[in-house]
């Protein structure tokens, strides 16, 4: 191919050619294409977008650089994405739940980036936790056990990986097209039939206002679609943290609690939303609602902690000694810090991506991705939107390192964080749904 010709057509707003498409994607995963090139089509894709047809054709190439699972052809198993949020902690609880119904979750998770958390970071604040599993394990123990968690694989749509690389340099991350493609390409490779998407929106999520939100939500589902999986999308708040804690062991913590049938309510009406979603897809009910209940009595008899239990046990962690840590406060920074408001009054804000931003200047989340962080460090949260508080009240705890010269910045921003007003009622927790079943 002609890879400035190829160029040229997008810069132009002309379509390109799918045996193009997939021979660019090969070059690109060969090496054989310079950087320039590689970016210089991804900002014509920026500006010029890509046709459904165009788009599915290149996640297929995406998918197809490299290994993919490839479970029985009867062996339906389902995968839940979010696009992350601060305090998401749901992927804990929703994969064991939904496996706990019977629908096998073959999931595949990222560690966090910016101030939004990862699901692989927070689980290896367990124990023993293996976080990364060859392709074979991976597929044996979701066949076995019911589900896996695992971190992406390098084998897995590689091409993808250095096309994400070359977005996080060149200004075209809030691509919607190249949002997809990455994506769905990778769950695809998954091996997943059904996928449930948890797309986040507010302060604390990468689409902040609604309209940006509900595209990004249309498009996953039509592109997972148009390549042949049944995809639902629900549109969730992130305005403010999910749940009351914030931070890795933390996270882990209260996820245990949900599974057992208690936790913040707004963190178990989500799990219980999307874990319906996940029986719906995978075919184990007839509709949401009984989708929802049934996810609802395994939260309430304890099959979902048991099935949580029989997943960490699989990949070598020991989740009784995590409880015990837990139990003794040892999960949790030494030094602990109260923010109090200031006068009387009714919290109208609790600015998610603050809190978040909070947490990973003391190490609790990454500014590169091989910086190391502290499972420790967390932030509680006492007070959120629609609370009613009185001066001297505290609003949040923050934990951290005694020795931490950051601590001083730390408090100032959290305090910003919150803001006082009249009376406002927090909003619903699910915004809207995308999803064949409400197709029209």
């Amino acid at each position: 191919m002609n890879p400035v010709a190829f160029i040229e057509a997008k810069r132009d707003g002309l379509p390109n050619e799918a045996g193009q498409i997939r021979e660019f994607v090969r070059l690109v995963s060969k090496g054989e294409l310079a950087d320039y090139q590689i970016s210089a089509w991804l900002m014509a894709v920026f500006f010029n977008g890509l046709s459904e047809e165009e788009n599915s054709v290149f996640t297929e190439a995406l998918a197809g650089s490299g290994r993919r699972v490839r479970f029985p052809d009867s062996f339906l198993a389902v995968d839940k994405h979010s696009t992350g949020g601060v305090g998401d902690k749901t992927t804990l609880i929703v994969v064991p739940l939904a496996a706990a119904c019977g629908v096998p979750v073959a999931k595949l998770s990222g560690r966090g980036l910016g101030f939004t958390g990862g699901t692989i970071d927070k689980l290896e604040s367990i124990p023993g936790f293996r976080s990364r599993l060859d392709m074979e394990t991976f597929m044996r123990q979701v066949e076995e056990t019911g589900c896996a968690v695992s971190g992406h694989s390098g084998e897995l749509a590689p091409a993808e990986a250095r096309f994400y690389e070359l977005r996080d340099v060149t200004g075209t991350i809030p691509s919607i097209p190249l949002i997809t493609s990455s994506i769905v390409s990778k769950k695809l490779a998954g091996g997943s039939s059904a996928f449930v998407f948890d797309v986040k929106c507010g302060s604390g999520a990468f689409m902040q206002d609604l309209v940006s939100a509900k595209t990004l939500a249309k498009q996953l589902v039509s592109l997972s679609s148009f390549l042949g999986r049944t995809a639902m999308a629900l549109v969730t708040d992130m305005s403010q943290p999910l749940g009351k804690w914030v931070g890795n062991a933390a996270e882990v913590m209260e996820a245990i609690e949900v599974l057992k049938g208690s936790g913040p309510p707004d963190t178990r009406l989500l799990s219980i939303k999307l874990a319906g979603a996940m029986l719906f897809l995978g075919g184990r009910v007839e509709d949401l609602l009984q989708g929802e209940e049934a996810a609802e009595r395994s939260l309430d008899s304890g099959e979902g902690f048991a099935m949580f239990e029989r997943m960490v046990k699989a990949q070598g962690g020991d989740i009784r000694e995590f409880i015990k840590n837990s139990n003794n406060k040892n999960l949790l920074a030494p030094s602990v810090h109260d923010v109090r408001a200031d006068r009387d009054g009714w919290v109208n804000h609790c600015d998610a991506r603050a809190i978040g931003e909070v947490v990973r200047l003391l190490d609790g989340g990454r500014l590169t991705r091989e910086q190391e962080i502290d499972q420790t460090v967390c932030c509680e949260l006492l007070a959120k939107t629609g609370d009613r508080i009185c001066k001297g009240d505290i609003v949040a705890r923050l934990y951290c390192q005694k020795d931490d010269s950051r601590k001083k910045e730390a408090l100032a921003r959290l305090e910003g964080a919150f803001s006082l007003g009249e009376e406002v009622r927090p909003g619903d927790i699910v915004i809207d749904v995308e999803g064949p079943v409400f197709a029209g």
